[in-house]
């Protein structure tokens, strides 16, 4: 009974050191920061103000908060594209704030309509550029210091490691050590000869990798900050035959970063030749666009030669680090309209807005200066407009139009006089008549004036006051001009970022040593076993491959009748401590290394 309890605790014993053996070789794999544990046992002082601080640094540095702040980031930008933004357009938060008055108050608190803007969001994307920092640097050191270090010698007892192999070999042990070198550096190992073992390392991109993600991150996080802090972006719409300068007087709506300095706009001018759309004329997708493109004729700078381009959507026009877009397309009814006298007041292409996809459009013809009424007073006129490019007849209700493009177009005017309130010095939208200072002009039948025109009629005035004339449609198109800085440097962090987490997740690092001593009887006992930072099923069959090379060099010596069974631990014939025997050379090219 003594000397079985003497075996189990001898057992135990063996057990606890090849787990404290493991532990050990798979912490001197690592590259990552050490964290230093403090004693939890009794009597330990209270920490300091400069221990809470290295608590906290220590906290915000670790990789379980980095990921976390990442997720609330990703989070945090879902409300910014949601909810309307400020910054993108006013006037949809304006209409937002209208129709939920409840929310309203709630959003403002929170800051929902300036996410990119507001404190918390800010304190997030602070903290996690402070927290990637305080990752890599010290990660940096740790690798950098592993690729200039060598690998560490071997094991004394190779058995313990999961990955293992033996045999014998007449081939002399220094023999041996060298092609094992050779063989292991022919597969990329880092390898170097340590005593009677040789010791090689292979799988450092892993740790690079890594690192590669992180400084990407912190690519992006930069690159994400300067574009909103130097940004500019404006709207502009143009009807054929007009023209754009990149001025900041020209623009329709303009936007930018609260660094951006006007003085920077690229210098370049274009003239909007042609506005080309075809769509579908049959079948389930009729109506949807085929071509749909703005062709310009665009001069960079000042005195610049003009070239033509073709601008398509999601092809913008590239002028000096400025992308012109084109977003939106419609038709601009061209009108005259003469006084009492017969002669012309105003002649112009005016715009309207689309409302559906075949365009129906809707907008306003002012006539602001210019026009005198049969008493030869100044006034004003305004006319509602309602176009269709494909009139479907008339019917009951208000018109539509059948199909996109330009095949039987009507206009719909209704006449006010008065004043358009233009002269008040407030802004006013275009695209809508104030009628509150104006009176209707009156038909035969003491109804609003209103008439359906097609290319070529006109709307009489009562008593005398003159006419409008539709003369025939343009077309125009609206541009984005917009300047990003950092969207390279973003492109070039996301391949980047992907490519060092794809390192990261599938390269192993592992190392592998190989052992050749002179045995007692004069043959040369070689033994190969390897370790991976990770589980890795493809480590025992890397090993089995590493030592089917070996053997062309060392081929395993002819078997001998032994008269007694070794029982050491480290003879050819020896039970692997992790619970396997130890894989052959003649079959390791089949079945690899056994863990």
């Amino acid at each position: 009974m003594s000397k079985a309890n003497s075996t189990s605790t001898r057992q135990r014993e063996e057990e606890d050191e090849q787990g404290s053996a493991h532990g050990a070789a798979g912490e001197q794999l690592s590259t990552a920061p050490r964290e230093e544990r403090p004693d939890t046992g009794a009597g330990v002082p209270a920490m300091s103000v400069i221990g809470w601080v290295r608590w906290f640094w220590r906290q915000l540095t670790s990789m379980r908060v980095a990921l976390i702040l990442l997720f609330l980031l990703s989070l945090g930008a879902i409300p910014g594209s949601l909810i309307p933004q400020t910054s993108v357009d006013d006037m949809k938060v304006q209409a937002f704030k209208e129709q939920h008055t409840t929310l309203t108050p709630i959003y403002e608190a929170l800051q929902l309509f300036d996410v990119y803007s507001s404190v918390w969001f800010s304190a997030i994307y602070i903290l996690l550029f402070v927290s990637l920092i305080g990752c890599i640097v010290p990660r940096t050191g740790q690798f950098v210091g592993q690729l200039r270090s060598r690998p560490p010698g071997a094991p004394k007892r190779l058995t313990r490691l999961p990955a293992y192999t033996t045999w014998r070999t007449e081939a002399e042990p220094e023999e041996v050590r060298a092609a094992a070198l050779a063989v292991l550096r022919k597969r990329r190992f880092r390898g170097h000869e340590v005593g009677d073992a040789v010791a090689a390392e292979k799988g450092y991109l892993r740790e690079a990798g890594n690192l590669v993600f992180h400084i990407a991150l912190i690519v992006m996080l930069i690159a994400f900050a300067s574009g909103q802090l130097f940004k500019s972006e404006g709207g502009k719409l143009v009807v054929e035959g007009d023209g754009f300068s990149n001025t900041l007087t020209q623009y329709d709506d303009f936007k930018s970063g609260s660094l951006y300095d006007s003085d920077s706009l690229a210098p370049f001018s274009f003239v909007l030749d042609d506005f080309v759309g075809t769509y579908e004329k049959s079948g389930p997708q009729r109506g949807t666009p085929r071509t749909f493109e703005a062709r310009v004729t665009y001069a960079e700078g000042a005195d610049g030669a003009e070239r033509k381009g073709v601008i398509k959507v999601n092809e913008p026009l590239v002028v000096d680090g400025t992308k012109v877009y084109l977003i939106a397309h419609g038709y601009a009814p061209v009108v005259t309209v003469r006084d009492g006298t017969g002669k012309v007041v105003s002649k112009s292409a005016v715009p309207l807005l689309p409302i559906d996809n075949n365009i129906t459009s809707s907008g306003a013809i002012k006539v602001m200066d210019g026009y005198k009424d049969k008493n030869g007073k100044k006034t004003q006129l305004g006319f509602k407009a309602f176009f269709v490019p494909t009139f479907a007849g008339h019917g009951k209700g208000q018109m539509f139009s059948q199909f996109p493009a330009l095949d039987f177009p009507v206009l719909a005017l209704s006449a006010y006089q008065g004043s358009l309130g233009v002269d008040s010095g407030l802004a006013q939208n275009v695209y809508q008549l104030d009628t509150s200072k104006m009176k209707e002009f009156k038909d035969k039948d003491g109804e609003l004036l209103k008439k359906m025109l097609m290319p070529g009629e006109k709307l009489d005035l009562p008593d005398g006051a003159g006419s409008i004339t539709y003369e025939g449609t343009e077309e125009w198109a609206s541009f984005q001009i917009s300047q990003q800085p950092g969207n390279g440097w973003a492109l070039g962090g996301a391949i980047a970022a992907i490519a060092g987490l794809a390192g990261s997740l599938f390269i192993q690092r592992r190392r592998v040593w190989v052992r050749a001593v002179r045995g007692a009887d004069g043959v040369t006992v070689v033994e190969m076993a390897g370790l991976g930072r990770s589980e890795s099923a493809k480590l025992p069959e890397e090993l089995g491959d590493l030592s089917a090379a070996l053997v062309t060099t060392a081929p395993v010596a002819p078997e001998k009748p032994a008269a007694s069974t070794s029982t050491d631990g480290d003879g050819p014939d020896a039970t692997n401590e992790a619970g396997s025997r130890p894989v052959q050379p003649a079959e390791a090219p089949a079945e690899g290394a056994e863990k």
